[in-house]
Parts: structure tokens; sequence; C-alpha cells
């Protein structure tokens, strides 16, 4: 469900240090999962050409066809104060999660080893899936099967190492140093500092996170977010997460983009679950671009986009999950296609998604 703060709690698990009563040996663990999901998706303002699917963010780039999401295998192995994590993925969504490598090691999400020499520090070294925002790679864990802008622009993920500290009871810090952003292997590059500050209560959970440094092309990249949770009832809940992104290129012009979304979740019935996301992100000084055929760069988004989501999970058996999904893109830019050609403001799209996990 949530990006970053569901991952925390998942690695903290992975990565704890397991004891047995007897103290001359250790226990040894090892613990398979994994997920296959498959979606439709239907755009509704630009449906014929093959060139268009008006959609800027992550993992459902297609127009009205059946598409395989992700096939996803993992393995954790704990024993005693050190464990190991292997989390392998294939299909179109982890071949845009490892968008920086090609091969087989681009279907690598995660593999790292933990060192946890006390209940209050452990240590990482590896790669895993980013501290920062809300959503995560792996559709079980969110509830919306689209995913934001906000996902879709920041990092996906770190390669390095890192410090978790326990400060207490509700408290925690972590502290990295990996490649750039997204980068398995940066040999010469800069290195990136990653940080975070928790807060966990029964109720109520907040992170404060940072990743920046210079990125592969030596541009300064620097990234400030907070996510946070609060569960107001049984059956009722919301989420929020909101960053900004400052990038300094080697020459030209500076800039930032940023965002903020929230997430209302309600579970009526143990079976039937709604979650609305409404995002607001801001990219009017056209920080994300891309470099065409010609070596030419242009501005991606350079617009004010709100989308709203409104997505059902019902769960027909226990760890299945149908998402039908409806979705709204407006922008204060024509960055959208009719059949036609002709620049519009705003589309809709449908998704029905159905995720396995096990």
């Amino acid at each position: 469900m949530i990006r970053k703060i569901l991952p925390s709690v998942i690695f903290m698990a992975a990565c704890s240090p397991v004891f047995s009563q007897d103290s001359a040996a250790k226990k040894k663990e090892l613990i398979l999962s994994g997920s296959v999901d498959v979606y439709y998706r239907y755009n509704f303002t630009n449906a014929k050409d093959q060139e268009v699917t008006n959609n800027y963010t992550s993992f459902t780039h297609s127009q009205n066809s059946f598409e395989l999401g992700m096939a996803s295998l993992k393995t954790d192995y704990t024993a005693g104060k050190m464990s190991a994590t292997i989390d392998l993925g294939f299909g179109t969504r982890a071949q845009e999660f490892s968008y920086a490598e090609s091969g087989a090691i681009a279907a690598i999400k995660q593999v790292y080893i933990c060192y946890a020499p006390s209940g209050k520090v452990k240590l990482t070294l590896g790669k895993w899936g980013t501290h920062m925002g809300y959503e995560v790679l792996d559709p079980q864990f969110n509830r919306n099967y689209s995913m934001s802008y906000l996902f879709s622009y920041g990092p996906f993920s770190h390669t390095g190492i890192k410090a978790d500290l326990r400060l207490g009871s509700h408290f925690g810090l972590m502290a990295g140093v990996t490649n750039p952003n997204d980068h398995i292997s940066a040999p010469f590059a800069n290195k990136f500092i990653l940080g975070q500050f928790s807060a966990n209560f029964d109720q109520f959970s907040a992170f404060l996170n940072y990743a920046g440094g210079k990125d592969i092309d030596n541009a300064a990249n620097n990234q400030i977010g907070l996510t946070a949770t609060a569960t107001l009832s049984k059956g009722f809940s919301l989420g929020y997460d909101g960053t900004v992104k400052f990038y300094k290129p080697q020459s030209g012009s500076s800039g930032t983009w940023w965002g903020s979304a929230l997430y209302v979740n309600a579970n009526p019935t143990e079976k039937v679950g709604i979650t609305l996301r409404g995002e607001y992100f801001d990219d009017e000084k056209g920080i994300i671009t891309y470099t065409d055929e010609y070596e030419e760069v242009h501005s991606l988004l350079g617009s004010r986009i709100f989308q709203t989501t409104l997505s059902f999970n019902v769960k027909p058996v226990e760890h299945f999950t149908i998402i039908p999904e409806f979705r709204l893109d407006s922008a204060g830019d024509p960055i959208f296609t009719k059949n036609n050609g002709i620049g519009v403001k705003n589309t809709g799209s449908f998704v029905l998604a159905a995720i396995l996990s096990f």
C-alpha cells in the first residue's frame, strides 16, 4: 500500500536478527514469496493512434491490450544476525523499474545483505527499493494499480550501503551512501547521500526522506519528501505523499518540480476496498525531459497536472485481488492527444488488473 513505509516494515523483518534459545545455535530460515499481475487499459481520448497512449506515469504504457505486468519471485534467508534477500522480476513492470540496466541484470529488483549486530542497529549492502515516496513497485502493496507522477519521476532504487538505527520504541534514523539513483553500477561517478527520520505510533506514522548528490550527467539532483499515514478507524485510513526535487544541470538554468498526493482508503467489508487518490504535480519549469532520436532534449511534461484515481480492490479469495480503476488526468497545457492529433488538456482511462500473491 505504501511505497516506502511498507517496504521499511518488510525490510526490518527481513533483516532482523533471529536468536534461538540455545546461544550456541543460530536459527536459519528461508522464506519464498512472489506475485503475478496482469492488466487491461483503455484510454478514452486516443483509441487508435499506436504511437500515443496518453500515459506519462510508470508501468501502464498500453492501449486496448491485455498486458503482463510482472512475475516476481523473492527469497529471504536469515541465519542469526545475518540475512540476505534476492528479489527478481520479469515483465514490462520490472524492465521499467530497472531502466538503467540491460540484459539479465535488469531482472534484479533487489539484492542485499544485512548484518544486525544488535536490535537497534542494522547495516545493509546491495540494491534495495527506494525509501522516497508512498507507492511501491510490487502491485500487491498498492491499492491503486496505475502509478502516481510522484512515484514515476522520483528514484526507484539505490545501490550502496546504509545504516538503520532505532531511537527508542517510536523513532528511527537511516543514513546511506549509494551510487546515483537507479544505477547498480556507476564507475567513477559521484555518490549520493540518503537520509530518513521516521516516527511510528499505533495509529500514525511519518517519514521525512532525503536523497541527493550529483547524477551520472554530473547534474546536482536533490529530493526531499514526506510520507505519512493515519488510521482513523478499522475500515478507514488516510495516506499522504509530498515531495520537491531540486535539479541543477552542468549548464543551463536550474529548477524544481514538486507534488502532493492524498490517499483516502476505505474497507466496507473484508473482501472489498476503495481508494481515492488525488494528486497535484507541478513541472512548469520543464525539469523532466527526454532525448529524441536526433539527440535533442525536450520537455516531457512542462505543465501542472492534477489526476484523480478511483480504485476498487475486490478480493474473492485470499491473496487474489481484482482492481477495476477509473482515472482522470487534467493538465494546465494540452500535453495529451486526441485521435485527430489535436492536443487536449484532459484524458480519461479505465484499467482492470488482477494480482495473485503468495
